[in-house]
């Protein structure tokens, strides 16, 4: 029987959740919800946000793929009183309050939700646990991009004025090198990466004000080196269509004995949307799975065993990758 699916937005992660679905035989994409107009969308999948009540009993589990600057902290309290849920809410200094907020809605209307799933926070925070646990002593390091941050353009998106934005995420070699070395240096967040943003505007536009807004924005800029270029939507459509990504955790440690050991956990991103809604998808199992069996509340990636995320047995999971 079919996981039933359900995906509330259809920018690029909820595109991406729409290709993602159909490479897994196990589930079968009911409705997308949108608060965009149907008739330019010609898609049959699609259904307005308004009627998202009218499919309660009819998905299993909601996809949501807003944004966390600001649709996330909305949506996910208020759909996870009807739907489970999975999100990728990933302001990192305001996932334990967005948890507990979405842990009581769920326990209350009974519902299970994951929330902060993607690859970071997601994927890189299960590798974390994974290094830190079998390197007890030593230091942890994250790296990002070069590569396109969604939450970090979608932020950029909605300042007044600005039109479209695309906000790359650059390493900075020479202290992803430090890190390698097992130097075990102590980073501050501006020595470890370079924010570059390419702003369209409109004409009306003060774009010293905006600037500012941008490179003083709490969670998102204010602690890092960032610059800021404006430029025309056609040159943004010509030269910043893709939507690559990656980054990299290690773990640089000791044994005992003193001998030095590094692990390093890398991702290499094509597209970030589409790699980061096949990461919601599996969760989207998980949730299936372990609300059948009576839980209700919100759940991290910390809290699902790797084995629910696999359409595959138990037994076949031993026999193939074991």
């Amino acid at each position: 029987m079919s996981i039933k699916i359900g995906i509330v937005g259809y920018g690029n992660l909820g595109k991406g959740a729409e290709l993602a679905i159909e490479q897994n035989e196990d589930m079968e994409l009911v409705a997308i919800f949108t608060r965009r107009d149907l008739y330019t969308l010609n898609n049959s999948k699609m259904v307005n946000i308004s009627e998202i009540e009218r499919y309660k009993g009819k998905i299993d589990v909601m996809i949501l793929c807003g944004g966390s600057a600001t649709d996330l902290p909305k949506q996910t309290p208020k759909i996870a009183k009807t739907f489970n849920t999975v999100d990728s809410f990933d302001n990192h200094v305001n996932i334990p309050q967005h948890f507990e907020k979405v842990d009581k809605i769920g326990k209350e209307f009974e519902t299970l939700n994951l929330v902060s799933a993607g690859w970071d926070p997601g994927l890189f925070s299960i590798y974390k646990i994974l290094s830190e646990s079998i390197l007890p002593v030593g230091n942890t390091y994250s790296f990002w991009g070069e590569g396109v941050s969604q939450g970090h353009s979608d932020a950029i998106r909605r300042i007044e004025d600005v039109i479209d934005a695309k906000q790359y995420t650059i390493p900075i070699e020479s202290a992803l090198n430090k890190v390698r070395s097992g130097k075990n240096p102590v980073l501050t967040t501006r020595e470890k990466h370079l924010r570059k943003c390419y702003v369209v505007v409109e004409d009306k536009a003060d774009k010293v004000a905006i600037e500012l807004e941008i490179k003083n924005m709490p969670n998102y800029f204010d602690e890092y080196d960032t610059e800021v270029n404006f430029i025309s939507q056609k040159e943004l459509d010509e030269n910043h269509a893709g939507m690559p990504h990656g980054g990299y955790v290690l773990r640089t440690g000791e044994s005992k004995t003193g001998t030095k050991q590094r692990m390093e956990f890398v991702l290499e991103l094509g597209s970030n949307p589409e790699f980061t809604s096949s990461v919601l998808v599996a969760y989207a199992r998980a949730v299936k799975r372990i609300s059948d069996n009576g839980q209700t509340g919100c759940l991290t990636v910390f809290d699902v065993p790797l084995a629910m995320l696999s359409p595959k047995s138990n037994a076949t999971l031993r026999k193939e990758l074991l």
